[in-house]
């Protein structure tokens, strides 16, 4: 019995390093905890988060209990060891009924520990916000209910792509149809199916009335349909076709056909009903676009999140999917939440329950207001800076994560060149700072011919001495070198660094120009300006 047993954890060892060495590197840096491509982490304090201790934290139990119902169903195996992590935390939390906020705070505290998250190099991340529309239909088209809503065409492939899989690809895949030679070409884009091309396959779950209603649902990735016997009818994004998201609002700046500060979700839908056939083009521009599916037939509760769950308004996030559903962020900002006049502090724990392909990123996240023009306008105001704190499992070992994190490249070494300055201006000419960093003699220019009497080589290499950030020869010297004398030389300052030789004054254009350092500064500034400005991320795509 006891050799079997023996026998037996040999061969159990044998297979598990079989498949050890059969795992590929990317497999095995997948079991790596935290390891999160192109992020920074930073373990701190309860206290250092700002509103933690005011938050409502049984509001934000309950969302997050909601995930722990789901997650034993969704552990990813690319994520083994933290999804584990969070699972083993999920376990404590299902059968645990707090009372007040107070209990389900010491949950939290007692179960993570909060680690700040952003990209390499940065400090805040991105916060949209979403909702879920409510718009009129019908089952059946008429003049008045004439744009369809599409169900996934059978047509529509993913390269490589499983059909029984959870859920379709996002982002990441090749998407297309098949032509008649087998060949995954791209599918149709908006302009395409809007003008017909998926007309007679009978893919219509419901008609709306207006095409602006269709693209918010689309970006929005869900919606509440009021039939006309006010019936609703829930639908949610199933798959789209394989285009990325693009902003209808930048095209209407950028073709001068709504001023930037019109913008507004009202202001584009009346231009849009004002100009129908030059909204049709505009909303081409957008090659994306979303299928839909139906969720259910009740007017009771909010949409499905991508993880399986209701989602909560002020609790549900959708995050990039670098991240697990059910992870709890702690999210700081200043939100114009009341108004769009004006922004209030925001801090808030918040549960990864959702995606979108537009969420790129450790720290972007989208956050869900509910359902309705209310929650419609919040979401369409905010689009701000934030920080967020991700809650790790205690029993993740952050120690060990943090020396797999990478380091910011190190800056070159340059050597440097001490210049004899007065303002801390001075700056050598880059066609010498090699030569003087070397400690190489700078090699003179034979004097041009002149018909008046020449000037000493030693005079043309004058010292400059910098006055207010620009060269001026000394007056003193000028007229002793035009004299023909020997100006008298300064007694050298002692110094730890050999002095740097005089900056050479070089003709160009018949005009005779000292290397300015103002001028090497001002290019440098412009360059600083235009590289500080950041492109707008593009819209948010659907669950």
């Amino acid at each position: 019995m006891k050799a079997s047993a023996q026998e037996s954890t040999k061969a159990s060892a044998k297979a598990s390093a079989k498949e050890s060495a059969s795992a590929s590197p990317q497999d095995a840096s997948a079991q790596q905890p935290l390891k999160l491509s192109g992020s920074q982490l930073e373990p701190v304090k309860w206290n250092e988060l700002a509103g933690w201790a005011a938050d409502d934290h049984l509001a934000a139990f309950a969302a997050y209990q909601a995930s722990c119902r789901a997650a034993h169903k969704l552990r990813r195996a690319d994520h083994a060891e933290i999804s584990g992590a969070l699972w083993n935390v999920c376990r404590n939390a299902l059968d645990l009924r707090p009372q007040d906020s107070d209990t389900a705070r010491a949950f939290f505290e007692r179960n993570f520990q909060p680690v700040r998250i952003a990209r390499l190099g940065e400090v805040d991340g991105l916060l949209t916000g979403y909702f879920e529309p409510v718009v009129a239909g019908s089952r059946f088209p008429s003049p008045e209910f004439h744009v369809p809503v599409y169900r996934r065409p059978r047509d529509l492939v993913v390269a490589g792509y499983n059909s029984a899989s959870v859920a379709f690809p996002n982002k990441g895949a090749r998407i297309g149809r098949r032509t008649a030679n087998n060949e995954l070409v791209p599918y149709h884009d908006r302009g395409a199916i809007e003008a017909g091309a998926l007309d007679g396959q009978k893919l219509e779950i419901c008609w709306l009335k207006d095409p602006f209603d269709l693209l918010t649902m689309q970006i929005e990735g869900s919606a509440r349909v009021i039939l006309e016997d006010g019936t609703p009818l829930r639908i949610s994004y199933d798959s789209h076709n394989g285009y990325r998201m693009s902003s209808i609002e930048r095209v209407l700046v950028e073709r001068n056909l709504i001023l930037r500060q019109e913008l507004s979700a009202q202001r584009i839908r009346d231009w849009m009903a004002a100009h129908p056939d030059e909204a049709a083009k505009v909303r081409a521009a957008n090659r994306s676009y979303v299928f839909f599916r139906i969720t259910g037939l009740s007017n009771e509760g909010e949409p499905v999140g991508a993880q399986g769950v209701p989602l909560t308004p002020g609790r549900s996030i959708a995050v990039d999917r670098v991240h697990e559903y059910g992870t709890p962020f702690f999210i700081e900002a200043n939100l114009p939440i009341e108004s769009g006049k004006s922004a209030s502090p925001f801090g808030r724990l918040m549960i990864a329950q959702d995606t979108g392909s537009a969420l790129v990123g450790p720290a972007r996240a989208d956050l869900y207001w509910g359902a309705g023009d209310g929650a419609g306008r919040i979401a369409g105001r905010i689009r701000h800076p934030g920080r967020f704190a991700m809650l790790v499992p205690r029993e993740l070992d952050l120690v060990a994560a943090g020396k797999r994190m990478p380091l910011p490249v190190p800056k070159p070494k340059i050597a440097e060149v001490e210049i004899d300055k007065t303002d801390g201006k001075g700056k050598a000419s880059s066609a010498n700072a090699g030569a003087i960093a070397a400690g190489k003699e700078i090699p003179k220019r034979p004097a041009s011919p002149a018909p008046k009497p020449k000037m000493a080589a030693s005079d043309v290499k004058q010292e400059i001495k910098t006055e207010g950030g620009k060269g001026r020869a000394t007056s003193a010297n000028t007229g002793a070198t035009v004299a023909g004398k020997q100006p008298p030389k300064h007694p050298a300052s002692p110094a730890p660094k050999p002095k740097a030789p005089a900056i050479e004054v070089k003709k160009k254009d018949g005009k005779r120009k000292a290397n300015s350092t103002n001028t090497a500064n001002s290019g440098e500034d412009w360059r600083a300006t235009v590289g500080s400005g950041r492109p707008s991320a593009p819209a948010r795509v659907a669950n």
